[in-house]
């Protein structure tokens, strides 16, 4: 009892995965898919950032924003080290379509929400993990249909790839930008943040990205179901990705000191990816692969289960 009550999240991950894909009744799909066309996904990382502008103080903002070094080590991971670790992997000689989810994976930009909430759970820069999902989003504008269109020539896939500026930015405005604004607005004009206070907010916002994941697997349980010789091919090819790139993220946190209390949101922020962009990319301009939308989905509650067991760790 006391394991499942210090890895709730990773437990709870497991079991909305495996709920969703045995539910007989389709209730929960449809709930699920219901929640999920209705912005159910958006309003969520909304309400998470509001509670992390609760939580964040100013001096982690002014450490988060002097700290170059880690922030440097987080894109070197995201836009360098990710697309190489998926070109090795791609020599495994799997599938196309499973080769190819995995470098539309690898040249996304961090997650908007999870890899926030985990860098604080373990002890981390709240700020600073804030920082880097705004700049590598607004750096996946131009490192995408870049290096994207570089990977493609391993396949033989040629593809003019135009990423939607002002939608991202804007995005990023609304549901990131804004929220957090209020949220820090709140802490200094309404309240002052005890510890229990911080820590429910801390659980509610894992318990939202709990449910964010619920909405996208109800989105594709179907064809998750239709594939599931793939899947066999898939888990473990995302599993090898995502320990690369922890590994990677420990490696250079170590080689340039980036020591307990920053490192977090160098691991977190470097090796999560966004899951929305990679099934926009997948639908928009690779719609006849559809193995590769289950590397993207796959991928992602992958990664989250290996690092909600990691960030209580490293708490």
């Amino acid at each position: 009892m006391d394991l499942i009550r210090r890895q709730w999240f990773f437990f709870a991950l497991a079991a909305v995965f495996i709920l969703v894909l045995a539910d007989p009744t389709r209730i929960l799909v449809e709930s699920g898919r219901v929640f999920k066309d209705n912005h159910g996904p958006d309003i969520l990382i909304f309400l998470i950032f509001i509670l992390s502008g609760c939580i964040i103080d100013v001096e982690q903002i002014r450490a988060g924003l002097r700290d170059f070094s880690s922030t440097l080590t987080a894109l070197l991971l995201i836009v360098v080290v990710s697309p190489i670790a998926a070109v090795l992997l791609g020599l495994s000689g799997s599938q196309t379509g499973i080769i190819l989810g995995l470098y539309i994976v690898s040249v996304m930009p961090t997650t908007l929400s999870s890899g926030v909430v985990m860098t604080d759970k373990a002890g981390g820069n709240m700020a600073h993990a804030l920082f880097i999902t705004i700049l590598s989003n607004i750096v996946a504008i131009v490192s995408i249909p870049v290096v994207l269109s570089f990977l493609l020539r391993f396949l033989d896939q040629e593809r003019s790839l135009v990423i939607d500026q002002g939608a991202i930015i804007l995005k990023l405005i609304i549901i990131v930008l804004l929220p957090l604004t209020a949220g820090m607005i709140l802490k200094h004009r309404v309240f002052d943040m005890t510890q229990t206070q911080r820590q429910l907010f801390q659980n509610l916002n894992q318990w939202m990205v709990v449910f964010i994941i619920f909405m996208s697997l109800a989105s594709v349980r179907d064809i998750l179901l239709s594939r599931l010789d793939s899947i066999l091919v898939i888990l473990p090819l995302t599993l090898v990705f995502h320990t690369i790139l922890l590994a990677a993220a420990f490696g250079f946190c170590k080689l340039f000191r980036i020591d307990k209390g920053r490192r977090e949101s160098v691991i977190f922020m470097g090796s999560q990816k966004t899951l929305p962009l990679s099934i926009v990319i997948q639908m928009n301009y690779f719609p006849e692969f559809g193995t590769a939308l289950l590397v993207c989905v796959l991928h992602h509650v992958v990664h989250l289960m290996m690092d909600g067991y990691l960030c209580e760790k490293l708490k």
